[in-house]
């Protein structure tokens, strides 16, 4: 299921994603991205629009750390290329975006991705991304 939505807010974004959403795009996304979105879930990927991402980062940096977990050392876990390809998906791209930038195939961005959740035990993307965020590797945008 792909969410296409005028409100990027983290609580319509954690509805979705609890709900069984694997992708969620604003109602602003252009046709391309669109299209590249339905791809991407029927690709069985998860999809968060920069919206997206930033609203559930948000809603969970918001949200007070009392469960004893530890925070991974991403600097000395993952390699160089799997924190440019994490710190890219942290920020919301897609992995054909991410290939695009780093002049990778959409494959290798996959598989660094994948190798990164192995590593930070991270469950799926979403968490990923929420690992990026907690360990200093990215910063939220104002």
């Amino acid at each position: 299921v792909l969410v296409l939505t005028t409100f990027e807010n983290d609580e319509n974004v954690a509805r979705a994603l609890r709900a069984g959403a694997s992708g969620f795009l604003g109602k602003d996304s252009s046709p391309d991205a669109l299209l590249s979105g339905i791809r991407t879930v029927a690709a069985g990927e998860a999809l968060l629009s920069p919206g997206a991402t930033r609203a559930l980062v948000a809603r969970f940096l918001a949200t007070p750390d009392d469960d004893g977990t530890v925070t991974p050392d991403v600097d000395n876990v993952l390699t160089e290329r799997e924190r440019e390809v994490v710190a890219l998906a942290a920020h919301g791209a897609s992995n054909t975006e991410i290939a695009d930038r780093l002049v990778l195939s959409p494959f290798t961005v996959r598989s660094h991705i994948a190798r990164s959740m192995a590593k930070l035990h991270a469950r799926d993307r979403a968490q990923l991304v929420v690992v990026a965020y907690q360990s200093g590797l990215v910063r939220p945008r104002p």
